[in-house]
């Protein structure tokens, strides 16, 4: 683990397969058993989201989880009804007095400050995406993504909290598959918004494991190639000001020192654009850069 990093163990999700089918099954005792494992191997936080299933579902396995774990939880869900269940069934002194995560805010979903009032948290705030004509929309520019950040601060700010509470949430994308600049975009945001005064004190993360959606495991030579590439990107946001990341308990993350493969890759994939980014991938995962 990298020391300064808080890991929010991403395991219990209705959106990865193996979690999934434990749901559909009604593996409880499985599902428990990802809450311990994460807990041993490191996690800060444990995520929970149980998908569409009912607000009662969210309520019992979040008291479940909590008769096996004193890790605090990021309660995750777009759905109010279901977040407010598994607030309301939070105990934070088993946390040992630690809020729970809010996963998360986004600037379609600011009515949700008002689960405040039921249990206080730390909410991640979508600054992604922003309100263009009453429906929600990507930012595709720097510009765009801080406009949504003060839009986010601003709001919870009104709601009482506080800089220190607050986790940005800017967005990452497949590095596979940038071909719009998103990476740029991303510690561009990230290295503009820790230089301002207005920002200091708040936290930043993102769901490291889309950054290497549809890459393969390792390279011909062996080198673990998701790994090595989500290390890379921690070392470089790292220097800039993140200081979370939802992601796997399994994964060896480490700071690379300049010259290593991986380094190497998002330096030329920050120093190009379009589909040569994808080449630059290419490349890397195909072992012809060694």
């Amino acid at each position: 683990m990298i020391d300064g990093l808080t890991l929010i163990g991403e395991s219990i999700n209705d959106s990865v397969p193996s979690t999934q089918r434990m749901y559909e099954a009604n593996d409880i005792d499985g599902i428990i058993e990802l809450a311990k494992l994460q807990d041993e191997r490191g996690a800060h936080y444990i995520d929970v989201n149980v998908g569409g299933r009912e607000p009662s579902f969210m309520a019992d396995l979040v008291q479940k989880i909590q008769s096996v774990t004193t890790k605090p939880l990021s309660v995750d869900s777009p759905d109010p009804a279901i977040v407010k269940a598994g607030l309301e069934a939070y105990d934070m002194e088993r946390a040992g007095g630690a809020k729970p995560i809010l996963n998360s805010i986004s600037p379609l979903r600011v009515e949700m400050f008002d689960m405040l009032s039921i249990c206080p948290f730390r909410p991640i705030l979508l600054a992604s995406e922003n309100v263009v004509d009453g429906k929600a929309a990507a930012c595709d520019t720097l510009e765009e993504t801080i406009a949504a950040a003060e839009m986010l601060r601003d709001a919870a700010e009104k709601a009482g909290l506080v800089n220190d509470d607050l986790i940005f949430d800017l967005g990452i994308a497949p590095i596979g598959s940038d071909t719009n600049g998103n990476l740029v975009r991303l510690l561009g945001t990230l290295e503009q918004m820790s230089k301002d005064p207005t920002f200091a004190g708040v936290h930043y993360s993102v769901g490291l494991s889309n950054f290497t959606v549809m890459l393969p495991p390792k390279r011909p030579d062996g080198l673990a190639v998701k790994s090595s590439l989500e290390s890379a990107f921690l070392t470089k946001a790292m220097a800039l000001g993140l200081d979370a990341v939802i992601g796997s308990v399994k994964r060896k993350y480490q700071l690379l020192p300049p010259e290593h493969p991986a380094m190497q890759c998002l330096d030329a994939c920050l120093d190009t654009y379009g589909f040569e980014v994808l080449m630059c991938v290419q490349t890397f995962y195909s072992g012809k850069d060694a």
